[in-house]
Formats: C-alpha cells, structure tokens, sequence
C-alpha cells in the first residue's frame, strides 16, 4: 500500500517562492507517510492571465526549477509531481508540462498537456504549445500504477481512458480550475466521473484562491471522496488500495465489458 498526498496552494510569479511553498508542503505530506506528493498545475509560475510572462518564465526540463522538485523528492523520498512552464526552442510559446521526479533524481514519468483552455473566455493557445499526442507514461511505486494528467484534459474522457488502459491505477490530475460559474460543480463531477468510469482513484489537487477553485481531492474506484481539502492551502493524505481497486473492479468489470477503444481524431 502507498500514501499519495494532495498539497493544494496558489503560486504566484515568483518562482523560488512557489519552490519553497512547495517544500513545506511535500515536508508535510511526507511527514504523514506519503509516498507521492501531487502539486497543482503551474506550480512553477502563475500570473493572474496565462499571457507571455508565463513564457519568459519556463525553462528548460534540467533548469533550476525541476532541479529543485529533485531536491524536494531526494530530502523527502517522495515521488513529486508538480506542473512546469517548460521552454520550448524560439521564446513563442510554452509547454505545460507535469512531471513526476523519483527519489533518486531522474523523470519517472511526464506529461504535456493535450487540449488547451481556449474556453470559459481564455485563450491558453496565444502561448501554450499542445503535448503530442504518445502513448502515456506511468510509473510505479510499491506495486501501484500512477498515470499523469493536467486540468482541462479532466473534460475529455478518452484521455483518461488511454491512461486507464496504460495500466494506471492512480491517476495524478494537476490543475489550476478556474472559479466561475458552475465551473466548482464541474469540477467535483469530472473529477469523480472519470474515477468511476475508469474503476480508478484519481487524486486532483487545484490551486486554491485567487488562481484556481480549490477543493482538491482523492476519490476512489466507486467514486467516494476519501479526503478533500476545500478552500485551504494544505495537504491531505489517503491510502492506496490495491485490494479495493481488485473488489470495485470486479463488482464493476466496465473495461472488460467495453466495446469500443480510443483513437485520435488528427
């Protein structure tokens, strides 16, 4: 069995800052007994509009920032995934990228975010360049399967299903969820759809106010919040298990039963 932890905070534009909120937060979680720390979506570097500062601030997947999450994982022995503003060649635009950094350093798995967030009146494509589309990477921590995942791709559910069909048994959401109407109920279904129909928990931590909604949560294979976190910065812990994961699935063999697959559509 293996604890995962949500650590739910706002970052801002300042990015050693954002690295040493981050710390105290994976500190906590690690302290509790957790074995993977989830940061939100754009834990490097937040402004108030996703515009060219978020550009001007990425950097490149061995710079400061990730060196710092290596740090982080190294002190704590934790796995910690967080969200980056990765630099892409030319200065035009960015990736959002996750990544997962194990104990020893390295990437043990990333992900770029696929489907941008030109709605709800943003444009995330003026700077974001989208992830291609791959098979997804996993990792694993004591015999539990974790899969990668970032914000608006919570509101297309093939996208999960690829993970849930790469073997994941966890999936790692990252997210900076945007207040506004409807969008915290939005949320909160999404969120525990995607678990039910994938017979998968999904820990998704948000950034909380001014930047995102909050309300980060784990949610097991039936759907049920096991922890949450509401408006607050803070982290919370739950278990891993791999024994309910075997008895929902059963109960509910929906991805045996299924009689369509994924494709991409360009």
């Amino acid at each position: 069995m293996v604890h995962v932890a949500i650590a739910q905070f706002a970052p801002g534009e300042d990015k050693s800052e954002n690295l040493a909120t981050a710390g105290r937060l994976v500190a906590e979680a690690t302290t509790r007994g957790a074995g993977v720390v989830l940061l939100p979506e754009y834990a490097m570097f937040t402004a108030p509009r996703t515009d060219h500062r978020f550009v001007e601030a990425a950097e490149p997947l061995d710079g400061a920032f990730v060196s710092g999450l290596s740090r982080l994982a190294a002190e704590s022995g934790a796995v910690v995934v967080a969200g980056v503003n990765e630099e892409v060649p030319g200065g035009e635009r960015f990736r959002n990228t996750l990544v997962a950094v194990e104990p020893g350093g390295s990437l043990a798995a990333l992900y770029r975010k696929l489907h941008l967030y030109d709605a709800f009146g943003v444009t995330e494509s003026e700077v974001v360049e989208a992830g291609a589309i791959e098979d997804p990477q996993t990792f694993s921590v004591d015999g539990v399967t974790f899969g990668l995942q970032t914000c608006y791709d919570l509101r297309f559910p093939e996208v999960t299903r690829r993970i849930a069909d790469a073997g994941a048994q966890v999936l790692l959401l990252a997210a900076e969820w945007v207040p506004g109407p409807q969008k915290e109920d939005h949320w909160d279904t999404l969120v525990r759809a995607r678990a039910i129909e994938n017979t998968l928990y999904v820990a998704a931590t948000g950034q909380n106010a001014p930047t995102g909604a909050g309300n980060s949560m784990i949610v097991d294979p039936m759907g049920t919040r096991i922890v949450a976190l509401g408006e607050q910065t803070g982290v919370a812990v739950a278990p891993i298990s791999t024994d309910r994961l075997a008895q929902v699935r059963t109960k509910n063999p929906a991805l045996q039963l299924r009689r369509f697959t994924v494709t991409a559509a360009h």
